[in-house]
């Protein structure tokens, strides 16, 4: 079988502190990961989700954007707005991307991150029915929201050293969740 590209797909990309929202069934959305975490969030029923990209689990921010770059924030956000647009909590439904390990450091922010969502989706009692957390390195996602089908395929620095070997690609590094 041959995928054919919607002529009508748009793309719109989210930013470190970013988060999009839609019910248009021709929006993809996509981001690039590292460390940072991407939620993948959705009402199927509503037919309406979004992502969000976050940097950090929780900070201390200034100034009227600097929130928004932590997860606690980011994740409030994006609930909130998939809600105001017609979506209901009992239906939601959540995908996790991101938190890779980028450096050999004592701090590992990528699995921090990951800890995080997990710990702030199961204390809301949103269910996370796929993703992609943790590991060696980047990521580049493709999520669209109204039908939830995600794509990753995997970012790596072929100059840069790993303390381990990446995981064995899966299709040539995609791997793809419905």
């Amino acid at each position: 079988m041959i995928a054919v590209a919607d002529p009508l797909e748009r793309r719109v990309h989210v930013g470190q502190g970013e988060h999009y929202v839609t019910d248009d069934p021709h929006v993809m959305l996509s981001t690039i990961l590292g460390s940072c975490v991407a939620m993948c969030l959705r009402d199927p029923a509503a037919g309406i989700g979004g992502m969000n990209h976050f940097l950090l689990p929780e900070g201390e921010g200034a100034g009227t954007d600097a929130g928004r770059r932590y997860g606690a924030y980011a994740m409030e956000l994006l609930i909130n707005d998939v809600l105001k647009r017609g979506g209901r909590r009992d239906r939601l439904e959540a995908k996790l991307f991101g938190g890779g390990r980028m450096f050999d450091s004592l701090r590992d922010v990528g699995r921090a991150n990951a800890d995080f969502a997990e710990r702030f989706l199961r204390d809301e009692g949103i269910p996370v029915v796929g993703g992609s957390l943790r590991g060696e390195g980047g990521r580049r996602l493709h999520y669209w929201p109204v039908s939830g089908r995600a794509l990753q395929r995997t970012v790596s620095d072929a100059a840069a050293p790993r303390s381990a070997p990446p995981p064995p690609p899966v299709d040539a590094g995609a791997l793809e969740l419905f």
